[in-house]
């Protein structure tokens, strides 16, 4: 089959495209038949070696944290899911990944795939979608009526946080850019800061409960915009609590989770939550992208 690896850690050009043996599934595995995968900043950073002491991962090694797909054999033990079955799955970060033509995923990692999209896009929900969900129910615990701060909202883990956040009630305010503004109006934000002519701590004029900071920056000047009490979250940039103003604060490292997972599945299914695919590539497409990440989800097809 065909796959996406890199032999050594180090830049974009240590990515090749090769000719590879077909994995096969294990006790607890599934093998899956990759329609496809996305681009993410932590495929990335793996590929430089940045997360070696956190995620080792051994080499030669494929790239690729998300996954859609179809079933194509179960390994031992496995039940839930027969030969066939659309799936999509947020895969462990020290296996290999979905750039490549199959894939070998755990079988408590997946879910089944969304019926109302196709299921190549249904790759640019599990990570980032986990990655939002978990940050403003698991960390924030939202609740209607709260003034929720995305910065960075113009990316695909802001702009699943805008549509989640105003499902759940939240008055939500909104970065970013000229070029996603619209994007983010129609996800239901109720303000919209153009981030490119506009300082945040000068557009919001009254505390905020919560700031999700999912923007490659430095948070810190955030903490002033939260109410004492209050939370600023970041996937990004480490934080640490501001005992002064009395606000908390953590860094979100998102997991796998089939159950969250299903249940996002099922707000795209019921048209309460968007999947916006930016670019669809071919796999040998890969390296590109590592080397000038293009704006808006990028999905790969084998």
């Amino acid at each position: 089959m065909k796959a996406v690896r890199f032999h050594e850690f180090g830049g974009p050009e240590v990515l090749r495209v090769e000719e590879v043996d077909r994995p096969e599934a294990g006790p607890g595995q599934v093998l899956v038949r990759v329609a496809a995968t996305t681009f993410s900043p932590v495929d990335a950073t793996i590929r430089s070696g940045g997360l070696r002491e956190v995620f080792p991962v051994a080499l030669p090694f494929v790239p690729g944290l998300d996954v859609s797909g179809t079933v194509a054999a179960l390994g031992e033990g496995v039940d839930g899911v027969a030969v066939g079955d659309a799936v999509v799955g947020f895969l462990p970060m020290t296996a290999d990944g979905a750039s490549a033509e199959y894939v070998v995923a755990p079988a408590e990692v997946l879910a089944a795939a969304p019926t109302s999209i196709p299921l190549a896009d249904a790759a640019g929900l599990p990570s980032v979608g986990l990655t939002a969900w978990q940050s403003l129910v698991d960390h924030a615990d939202l609740k209607a009526g709260q003034r929720v701060l995305v910065n960075g909202a113009g990316g695909a883990v802001g702009g699943y946080a805008v549509q989640i956040a105003k499902r759940a009630g939240a008055h939500v305010i909104a970065t970013a850019s000229p070029h996603s503004a619209d994007l983010v109006r129609s996800y239901g934000a109720d303000e919209v800061v153009d981030r490119s002519t506009t300082d945040v701590a000068d557009a919001v004029t009254e505390p905020v409960d919560l700031v999700l900071h999912v923007a490659p920056a430095d948070p810190s000047a955030l903490f002033g915009l939260v109410r004492p009490g209050g939370l600023l979250l970041s996937t990004t940039a480490p934080v640490s609590d501001d005992p002064e103003r009395g606000v908390r604060a953590a860094n979100v490292y998102v997991r796998p989770d089939a159950g969250q997972l299903a249940h996002l599945v099922a707000e795209v299914d019921a048209g309460r939550l968007d999947v916006h695919i930016g670019h669809r590539l071919p796999l040998d497409a890969v390296a590109s992208v590592h080397e000038n990440p293009l704006a808006g989800k990028v999905v790969f097809l084998p």
